[in-house]
């Protein structure tokens, strides 16, 4: 063996301790005292995870508060202090923090990852031509998916049809929208799904992100989803305005969702920071955050993720997809031992699964794309926020953390 992780909780199974080994990238054994040599590490009891999956992050334009205000906090001043800012924006400036905070979630024990980036005319492709050299050169840590979409429009925004076309033959694998910039929402569905099937490349939208339930158009993506036969291929993110839906229809809209294979993408430090701003006077505010627990259990696929990191969307972050499942427990008041653990579930298979990860999973034959969390269980390690200690990819170790330390008096 190439390595052999000893007394190992697996995810699953963590109510035994076993063994893991891992030959030629892959992990080639799970059982208890497995009778093998190479190199050892004892993890004396905690979690081995598969490895954290971010499914909605925007390398290109994270970290540049030193550029930008947030005076008011709201979507409309975020998106423009966005836009001045990228105006600047070169290859090598785009590069240098996409390596920042790439780097930063390494750490935090993501081993796949997409990431958004935005074309239009102001910006051109220079955020595409900053990042997508990153694709090889993490590939020891990371999977580097691009998803290149129009922030500012499409059909208003002449000249970014061609944009998008030119990022998908440099081989971006995914192509998203953000509808409600649109001047023709549905207009701008319907062409990416056009590109989309062009291109055989999978959907995911920025998507009904508001403060009311006014004007949604999840319907419209679930039968241009049922009518390209794209089902488990589409993804949406933020639907904040669901929120604002009852009881009733947020069901309905869950078993819309989950019969089309329409899956979502919940951001909750972003939908925190940014919804409910409108109520600048009253005093039950609302946050905007949806119960992603209320789709999962209508069988809708749901994944939890960081989006925007240190800029005027979210003007903090860390990168750590254990936060963000944390945040979200907290926000959605998360109790049952179940859900806690679909929590962990929504950075980890269930994101993988949006992706359409055919290698990943801590199985016999699976890439070894692993993390070692200071926990015993996915449940702990959500409530208690535990760091990563561990975390590999094809089998290397990427990242090691010691355990914090308390140094009592003599």
């Amino acid at each position: 063996m190439d390595l052999i992780l000893r007394n190992a909780r697996r995810l699953g199974a963590e109510q035994e301790l076993t063994d893991i080994g891992i030959a030629g990238g892959k992990v080639a054994a799970i059982e208890p005292k497995l009778a093998a040599e190479g190199e050892t590490i004892d993890l004396r009891g905690r979690l081995v995870s598969p490895g954290f999956v971010e499914t909605h992050i925007h390398l290109d334009k994270s970290c540049i508060l030193d550029r930008v205000k947030s005076d008011k906090g709201d979507l409309d001043e975020a998106i423009a202090e966005a836009a001045k800012a990228k105006a600047a924006f070169t290859p090598e400036d785009v590069h240098s923090r996409a390596v920042r905070t790439l780097e930063k979630a390494i750490l935090q024990g993501t081993t796949h990852m997409r990431t958004h980036l935005e074309v239009d005319p102001g910006v051109g492709l220079r955020g595409l031509e900053g990042v997508l050299p990153l694709v090889k050169q993490y590939a020891w840590a990371i999977d580097l998916q691009i998803c290149v979409f129009p922030q500012e429009g499409l059909l208003n925004n002449p000249g970014t049809d061609e944009l998008l076309i030119e990022s998908l033959d440099r081989g971006c694998r995914a192509i998203g929208g953000a509808p409600y910039i649109d001047s023709d929402p549905i207009g701008q569905i319907d062409r990416i799904f056009e590109l989309a099937r062009e291109y055989d490349v999978d959907i995911d939208f920025h998507l009904d992100f508001g403060p009311t339930a006014e004007g949604m158009t999840y319907e419209h993506v679930c039968r241009r989803t049922d009518e390209y036969k794209y089902g488990g291929r589409v993804a949406i993110g933020h639907v904040t305005k669901a929120t604002s839906l009852s009881p009733e229809a947020c069901d309905a809209m869950a078993k819309r969702m989950a019969a089309a294979g329409v899956a979502l993408t919940v951001l909750p430090s972003t939908d925190l920071y940014l919804m409910g701003r409108q109520h600048t006077t009253d005093y039950n505010v609302t946050r905007g955050v949806v119960p992603a627990h209320r789709l999962l259990h209508h069988g809708v696929n749901c994944s939890l993720s960081s989006n925007n990191v240190l800029n005027p969307f979210t003007p903090f972050g860390d990168c750590s997809q254990m936060r963000m499942a944390n945040l979200y427990a907290n926000v959605c008041q998360v109790g049952k031992k179940a859900d806690m653990r679909e929590c962990f579930n929504m950075v980890t298979q269930r994101p993988a699964q949006m992706m359409r990860l055919k290698d990943y999973g801590l199985a016999v034959g699976k890439s070894a794309d692993l993390v070692v969390l200071d926990a015993s269980d996915p449940e702990m390690a959500v409530a208690e926020l535990t760091p990563v200690l561990y975390a590999f990819k094809y089998g290397r170790k990427t990242v090691s953390r010691q355990p914090a330390i308390l140094h009592r008096p003599q």
